[in-house]
Protein backbone atom coordinates (compact mmCIF):
# COMPACT_ATOMS: atom_id res chain seq x y z
CA UNK A 1 0.00 0.00 0.00
CA UNK A 2 2.83 2.35 0.87
CA UNK A 3 4.55 1.41 -2.38
CA UNK A 4 1.48 2.35 -4.41
CA UNK A 5 1.20 5.67 -2.57
CA UNK A 6 4.83 6.45 -3.30
CA UNK A 7 4.40 5.55 -6.98
CA UNK A 8 1.38 7.79 -7.27
CA UNK A 9 3.23 10.61 -5.58
CA UNK A 10 6.13 10.14 -7.95
CA UNK A 11 3.79 10.22 -10.90
CA UNK A 12 2.21 13.46 -9.86
CA UNK A 13 5.49 15.19 -9.06
CA UNK A 14 7.67 13.86 -11.91
CA UNK A 15 8.34 16.81 -14.26
CA UNK A 16 9.41 14.49 -17.10
CA UNK A 17 6.44 12.14 -16.85
CA UNK A 18 4.23 11.90 -19.89
CA UNK A 19 1.18 11.75 -17.60
CA UNK A 20 1.92 15.02 -15.89
CA UNK A 21 -0.97 17.37 -15.56
CA UNK A 22 -1.43 19.99 -18.23
CA UNK A 23 -1.57 22.57 -15.49
CA UNK A 24 1.96 21.70 -14.37
CA UNK A 25 4.56 24.48 -14.27
CA UNK A 26 6.93 22.38 -16.43
CA UNK A 27 8.03 24.50 -19.42
CA UNK A 28 9.53 21.48 -21.21
CA UNK A 29 6.51 19.20 -20.96
CA UNK A 30 5.24 17.76 -24.22
CA UNK A 31 1.74 18.62 -23.13
CA UNK A 32 2.53 22.32 -22.85
CA UNK A 33 -0.09 24.65 -24.16
CA UNK A 34 -0.10 25.26 -27.93
CA UNK A 35 -0.64 28.91 -27.24
CA UNK A 36 2.61 29.06 -25.25
CA UNK A 37 4.51 27.39 -28.10
CA UNK A 38 3.05 29.79 -30.63
CA UNK A 39 3.92 32.71 -28.40
CA UNK A 40 7.53 31.53 -28.18
CA UNK A 41 8.01 31.23 -31.97
CA UNK A 42 5.71 33.97 -33.23
CA UNK A 43 8.54 36.53 -33.27
CA UNK A 44 10.05 34.72 -36.23
CA UNK A 45 7.02 35.46 -38.42
CA UNK A 46 5.79 38.73 -37.01
CA UNK A 47 6.78 41.96 -38.73
CA UNK A 48 7.84 45.10 -36.95
CA UNK A 49 4.90 46.41 -34.94
CA UNK A 50 3.42 49.67 -36.07
CA UNK A 51 4.06 52.62 -33.75
CA UNK A 52 1.08 53.29 -31.56
CA UNK A 53 1.87 56.94 -31.06
CA UNK A 54 4.20 59.58 -32.43
CA UNK A 55 7.19 60.32 -30.25
CA UNK A 56 8.21 63.95 -30.64
CA UNK A 57 11.55 63.29 -28.98
CA UNK A 58 12.38 60.52 -31.46
CA UNK A 59 10.44 61.45 -34.62
CA UNK A 60 12.52 59.37 -37.03
CA UNK A 61 12.67 56.15 -35.05
CA UNK A 62 10.24 54.43 -37.42
CA UNK A 63 9.81 54.85 -41.17
CA UNK A 64 6.86 57.07 -42.01
CA UNK A 65 7.16 57.15 -45.80
CA UNK A 66 7.34 53.60 -47.25
CA UNK A 67 9.82 54.59 -49.95
CA UNK A 68 11.24 51.07 -50.21
CA UNK A 69 7.79 49.64 -50.96
CA UNK A 70 7.19 52.32 -53.58
CA UNK A 71 10.45 51.49 -55.36
CA UNK A 72 9.79 47.77 -55.21
CA UNK A 73 6.27 48.20 -56.57
CA UNK A 74 7.53 50.41 -59.40
CA UNK A 75 10.22 47.91 -60.38
CA UNK A 76 7.76 45.02 -60.29
CA UNK A 77 5.40 46.99 -62.53
CA UNK A 78 8.23 47.75 -64.97
CA UNK A 79 9.29 44.11 -65.03
CA UNK A 80 5.72 42.96 -65.72
CA UNK A 81 4.81 45.56 -68.35
CA UNK A 82 8.06 46.87 -69.82
CA UNK A 83 10.05 43.75 -70.60
CA UNK A 84 9.55 44.03 -74.42
CA UNK A 85 10.90 47.59 -74.30
CA UNK A 86 13.99 46.59 -72.36
CA UNK A 87 14.60 43.61 -74.61
CA UNK A 88 14.44 45.99 -77.59
CA UNK A 89 17.03 48.26 -75.95
CA UNK A 90 19.36 45.28 -75.67
CA UNK A 91 19.49 44.74 -79.45
CA UNK A 92 21.64 47.72 -80.61
CA UNK A 93 23.87 47.48 -77.53
CA UNK A 94 24.44 43.78 -78.14
CA UNK A 95 25.20 44.45 -81.82
CA UNK A 96 27.83 47.13 -81.15
CA UNK A 97 29.35 45.21 -78.25
CA UNK A 98 29.61 42.01 -80.27
CA UNK A 99 31.31 43.90 -83.11
CA UNK A 100 33.92 45.48 -80.83
CA UNK A 101 34.48 42.27 -78.90
CA UNK A 102 34.86 40.14 -82.02
CA UNK A 103 37.32 42.59 -83.56
CA UNK A 104 39.45 42.94 -80.42
CA UNK A 105 39.42 39.36 -79.16
CA UNK A 106 39.47 37.40 -82.42
CA UNK A 107 42.33 39.35 -84.01
CA UNK A 108 45.75 37.83 -83.25
CA UNK A 109 47.64 39.76 -80.62
CA UNK A 110 50.58 40.88 -82.84
CA UNK A 111 48.23 42.36 -85.46
CA UNK A 112 46.13 44.04 -82.78
CA UNK A 113 49.26 45.50 -81.16
CA UNK A 114 50.35 46.94 -84.51
CA UNK A 115 46.88 48.31 -85.26
CA UNK A 116 46.47 49.97 -81.86
CA UNK A 117 49.98 51.41 -82.11
CA UNK A 118 49.17 52.99 -85.48
CA UNK A 119 45.83 54.35 -84.22
CA UNK A 120 47.36 55.96 -81.14
CA UNK A 121 50.23 57.34 -83.23
CA UNK A 122 47.77 58.88 -85.67
CA UNK A 123 45.64 60.40 -82.91
CA UNK A 124 48.24 61.45 -80.36
CA UNK A 125 51.72 61.33 -81.86
CA UNK A 126 54.60 58.85 -82.09
CA UNK A 127 55.76 59.16 -78.46
CA UNK A 128 52.40 58.17 -77.05
CA UNK A 129 52.12 55.49 -79.73
CA UNK A 130 55.34 53.86 -78.53
CA UNK A 131 54.21 54.18 -74.90
CA UNK A 132 50.90 52.51 -75.75
CA UNK A 133 52.70 49.68 -77.52
CA UNK A 134 54.91 49.03 -74.49
CA UNK A 135 51.91 49.20 -72.14
CA UNK A 136 49.89 46.71 -74.17
CA UNK A 137 52.87 44.36 -74.38
CA UNK A 138 53.09 44.45 -70.57
CA UNK A 139 49.39 43.55 -70.34
CA UNK A 140 50.02 40.57 -72.59
CA UNK A 141 53.09 39.45 -70.68
CA UNK A 142 51.24 39.30 -67.35
CA UNK A 143 48.55 37.07 -68.89
CA UNK A 144 45.65 39.53 -69.05
CA UNK A 145 45.42 40.15 -72.80
CA UNK A 146 42.03 38.53 -73.48
CA UNK A 147 40.44 40.08 -70.40
CA UNK A 148 41.87 43.49 -71.29
CA UNK A 149 40.40 43.30 -74.80
CA UNK A 150 36.98 42.38 -73.38
CA UNK A 151 37.19 45.31 -70.97
CA UNK A 152 38.25 47.63 -73.79
CA UNK A 153 35.28 46.46 -75.89
CA UNK A 154 32.90 47.16 -72.99
CA UNK A 155 34.39 50.62 -72.42
CA UNK A 156 34.32 51.56 -76.12
CA UNK A 157 30.69 50.44 -76.44
CA UNK A 158 29.67 52.41 -73.36
CA UNK A 159 31.49 55.54 -74.52
CA UNK A 160 29.98 55.23 -78.01
CA UNK A 161 26.44 55.31 -76.64
CA UNK A 162 27.31 58.01 -74.10
CA UNK A 163 28.54 60.26 -76.92
CA UNK A 164 25.57 59.35 -79.09
CA UNK A 165 23.17 60.41 -76.33
CA UNK A 166 25.18 62.97 -74.36
CA UNK A 167 26.41 65.42 -77.01
CA UNK A 168 22.98 66.04 -78.65
CA UNK A 169 21.42 66.28 -75.20
CA UNK A 170 24.07 68.79 -74.11
CA UNK A 171 23.47 70.92 -77.22
CA UNK A 172 19.73 70.87 -76.56
CA UNK A 173 20.09 71.78 -72.88
CA UNK A 174 22.55 74.58 -73.71
CA UNK A 175 19.88 76.17 -75.90
CA UNK A 176 16.85 75.51 -73.67
CA UNK A 177 16.91 76.85 -70.11
CA UNK A 178 13.55 75.29 -69.25
CA UNK A 179 14.71 71.83 -70.29
CA UNK A 180 17.99 72.32 -68.41
CA UNK A 181 16.15 73.14 -65.18
CA UNK A 182 14.22 69.89 -65.50
CA UNK A 183 17.09 67.61 -66.60
CA UNK A 184 19.85 68.83 -64.29
CA UNK A 185 18.37 67.28 -61.10
CA UNK A 186 18.16 63.97 -62.95
CA UNK A 187 21.82 64.29 -63.95
CA UNK A 188 22.69 65.09 -60.32
CA UNK A 189 20.92 61.93 -59.17
CA UNK A 190 22.62 59.82 -61.85
CA UNK A 191 26.05 61.15 -60.93
CA UNK A 192 25.76 60.94 -57.13
CA UNK A 193 23.90 57.64 -56.75
CA UNK A 194 26.32 54.95 -55.51
CA UNK A 195 27.40 52.61 -58.26
CA UNK A 196 26.21 49.48 -56.45
CA UNK A 197 22.65 50.83 -56.26
CA UNK A 198 22.32 50.61 -60.06
CA UNK A 199 23.00 46.90 -60.12
CA UNK A 200 19.75 45.62 -58.53
CA UNK A 201 17.24 47.32 -60.88
CA UNK A 202 19.41 46.61 -63.93
CA UNK A 203 19.48 42.89 -63.08
CA UNK A 204 15.69 42.88 -62.65
CA UNK A 205 15.10 44.67 -65.96
CA UNK A 206 17.89 43.33 -68.20
CA UNK A 207 19.25 40.23 -66.48
CA UNK A 208 22.96 39.54 -66.08
CA UNK A 209 25.87 39.51 -68.50
CA UNK A 210 27.86 41.96 -70.60
CA UNK A 211 24.90 43.83 -72.11
CA UNK A 212 23.37 44.77 -68.72
CA UNK A 213 26.87 45.80 -67.66
CA UNK A 214 27.05 48.20 -70.61
CA UNK A 215 23.60 49.59 -69.76
CA UNK A 216 24.53 50.35 -66.16
CA UNK A 217 27.83 51.85 -67.34
CA UNK A 218 26.03 54.16 -69.77
CA UNK A 219 23.74 55.41 -67.00
CA UNK A 220 26.66 55.97 -64.65
CA UNK A 221 29.03 57.65 -67.16
CA UNK A 222 26.55 59.81 -69.11
CA UNK A 223 26.33 62.97 -66.91
CA UNK A 224 29.90 64.30 -67.44
CA UNK A 225 29.67 64.47 -71.21
CA UNK A 226 26.26 66.20 -71.00
CA UNK A 227 27.44 68.75 -68.43
CA UNK A 228 30.69 69.61 -70.20
CA UNK A 229 28.97 69.90 -73.57
CA UNK A 230 26.60 72.44 -72.02
CA UNK A 231 29.53 74.27 -70.44
CA UNK A 232 31.58 74.34 -73.65
CA UNK A 233 28.76 75.77 -75.76
CA UNK A 234 27.78 78.35 -73.16
CA UNK A 235 31.39 79.55 -72.87
CA UNK A 236 31.62 80.53 -76.53
CA UNK A 237 32.26 84.32 -76.57
CA UNK A 238 29.15 86.32 -77.30
CA UNK A 239 31.10 88.54 -79.73
CA UNK A 240 31.62 85.58 -82.04
CA UNK A 241 27.94 84.69 -81.84
CA UNK A 242 27.00 88.26 -82.74
CA UNK A 243 29.51 88.25 -85.59
CA UNK A 244 27.98 85.05 -86.93
CA UNK A 245 24.51 86.58 -86.83
CA UNK A 246 25.83 89.72 -88.52
CA UNK A 247 27.18 87.69 -91.43
CA UNK A 248 23.87 85.88 -91.78
CA UNK A 249 24.88 82.46 -90.44
CA UNK A 250 22.03 79.99 -90.06
CA UNK A 251 21.54 78.15 -86.73
CA UNK A 252 23.10 75.04 -88.27
CA UNK A 253 26.13 76.99 -89.49
CA UNK A 254 26.39 78.71 -86.12
CA UNK A 255 26.52 75.34 -84.38
CA UNK A 256 28.94 73.51 -86.69
CA UNK A 257 31.19 76.41 -87.71
CA UNK A 258 31.42 78.44 -84.48
CA UNK A 259 30.07 76.80 -81.32
CA UNK A 260 31.21 73.19 -81.61
CA UNK A 261 34.79 73.95 -82.80
CA UNK A 262 35.31 76.42 -79.95
CA UNK A 263 33.70 74.08 -77.41
CA UNK A 264 35.67 71.03 -78.54
CA UNK A 265 38.40 71.18 -75.82
CA UNK A 266 35.73 71.24 -73.11
CA UNK A 267 33.77 68.46 -74.81
CA UNK A 268 36.92 66.34 -75.00
CA UNK A 269 37.38 66.85 -71.27
CA UNK A 270 33.90 65.38 -70.89
CA UNK A 271 34.90 62.44 -73.09
CA UNK A 272 37.90 61.89 -70.83
CA UNK A 273 35.72 61.83 -67.71
CA UNK A 274 33.22 59.52 -69.39
CA UNK A 275 36.00 57.10 -70.30
CA UNK A 276 37.33 57.00 -66.74
CA UNK A 277 33.87 56.49 -65.23
CA UNK A 278 33.09 53.79 -67.79
CA UNK A 279 36.24 51.91 -66.89
CA UNK A 280 35.52 52.12 -63.16
CA UNK A 281 31.90 51.01 -63.59
CA UNK A 282 32.80 48.09 -65.85
CA UNK A 283 34.95 46.78 -63.01
CA UNK A 284 32.13 47.16 -60.48
CA UNK A 285 29.67 45.55 -62.91
CA UNK A 286 31.66 42.33 -62.74
CA UNK A 287 29.36 41.51 -59.82
CA UNK A 288 26.57 40.89 -62.36
CA UNK A 289 28.67 38.51 -64.50
CA UNK A 290 30.35 41.12 -66.71
CA UNK A 291 33.59 39.73 -68.09
CA UNK A 292 37.00 41.26 -68.43
CA UNK A 293 39.57 42.51 -65.97
CA UNK A 294 36.92 43.24 -63.35
CA UNK A 295 35.91 39.59 -63.35
CA UNK A 296 39.55 38.66 -62.80
CA UNK A 297 39.74 40.98 -59.78
CA UNK A 298 36.46 39.62 -58.40
CA UNK A 299 37.62 36.01 -58.75
CA UNK A 300 40.88 36.86 -57.04
CA UNK A 301 39.05 38.43 -54.12
CA UNK A 302 36.65 35.49 -53.86
CA UNK A 303 39.47 32.96 -53.79
CA UNK A 304 41.78 35.13 -51.67
CA UNK A 305 44.20 34.93 -54.58
CA UNK A 306 46.06 38.22 -54.35
CA UNK A 307 48.15 37.39 -57.42
CA UNK A 308 45.12 37.12 -59.70
CA UNK A 309 43.58 40.27 -58.22
CA UNK A 310 46.86 42.15 -58.67
CA UNK A 311 47.12 41.09 -62.33
CA UNK A 312 43.60 42.34 -63.03
CA UNK A 313 44.24 45.55 -61.11
CA UNK A 314 47.47 46.27 -63.01
CA UNK A 315 45.69 45.73 -66.32
CA UNK A 316 42.97 48.19 -65.31
CA UNK A 317 45.55 50.80 -64.28
CA UNK A 318 47.45 50.50 -67.57
CA UNK A 319 44.27 50.79 -69.64
CA UNK A 320 43.08 53.77 -67.60
CA UNK A 321 46.36 55.67 -68.00
CA UNK A 322 46.53 54.90 -71.71
CA UNK A 323 42.97 56.04 -72.44
CA UNK A 324 43.43 59.13 -70.27
CA UNK A 325 46.58 60.24 -72.11
CA UNK A 326 45.06 59.72 -75.55
CA UNK A 327 41.93 61.76 -74.78
CA UNK A 328 43.96 64.51 -73.13
CA UNK A 329 46.04 64.94 -76.27
CA UNK A 330 42.91 64.98 -78.42
CA UNK A 331 41.48 67.75 -76.24
CA UNK A 332 44.42 70.08 -76.84
CA UNK A 333 44.28 72.48 -79.74
CA UNK A 334 46.59 71.64 -82.58
CA UNK A 335 49.44 74.03 -83.10
CA UNK A 336 49.56 73.73 -86.86
CA UNK A 337 45.98 74.13 -88.00
CA UNK A 338 46.94 74.42 -91.65
CA UNK A 339 47.70 70.70 -91.89
CA UNK A 340 44.81 68.30 -92.38
CA UNK A 341 44.55 65.15 -90.30
CA UNK A 342 45.89 63.03 -93.14
CA UNK A 343 49.05 65.16 -93.32
CA UNK A 344 50.27 63.88 -89.94
CA UNK A 345 50.91 60.46 -88.45
CA UNK A 346 51.37 57.17 -90.30
CA UNK A 347 48.65 58.03 -92.82
CA UNK A 348 50.76 60.95 -94.07
CA UNK A 349 53.43 58.45 -95.16
CA UNK A 350 50.92 56.72 -97.41
CA UNK A 351 49.67 60.01 -98.88
CA UNK A 352 53.19 61.29 -99.51
CA UNK A 353 54.11 58.07 -101.28
CA UNK A 354 51.03 58.15 -103.51
CA UNK A 355 50.97 61.88 -104.04
CA UNK A 356 51.31 62.70 -107.75
CA UNK A 357 54.51 64.51 -108.55
CA UNK A 358 54.04 67.87 -110.25
CA UNK A 359 55.04 67.84 -113.89
CA UNK A 360 57.88 70.13 -114.88
CA UNK A 361 58.23 71.57 -118.32
CA UNK A 362 61.47 72.79 -119.80
CA UNK A 363 61.15 76.24 -121.16
CA UNK A 364 62.23 76.65 -124.72
CA UNK A 365 65.02 79.04 -125.42
CA UNK A 366 64.55 82.10 -127.45
CA UNK A 367 64.66 81.53 -131.15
Amino acid sequence: MATETADSATTTTDAWSSTASSTSNDAWSSSASAADTAAQTSWLQNSTPEPTHFDWLHPFKDAILPFDHWVESALNWLVDHGRPIFQTIRVPIDLILSSFQTALVSTPAPFMLLLLFLIVWQLSGPKLGISSLISLVVIGLIGAWSEAMITLALVLTSVFFCLLIGIPMGIWLARSDNAARFIRPILDAMQTTPAFVYLVPIVMLFGIGNVPGVVVTIIFALPPIVRLTILGIQQVPSELIEAGHAFGASPKQMLYRIQLPLAMPTIMAGVNQTLMLSLSMVVIASMIAVGGLGQMVLRGIGRLDMGMAAVGGLGIVILAILLDRVTQVLGKEKRNKQLAWYHTGPISIFFKRNKPQPQTFQSKGEI
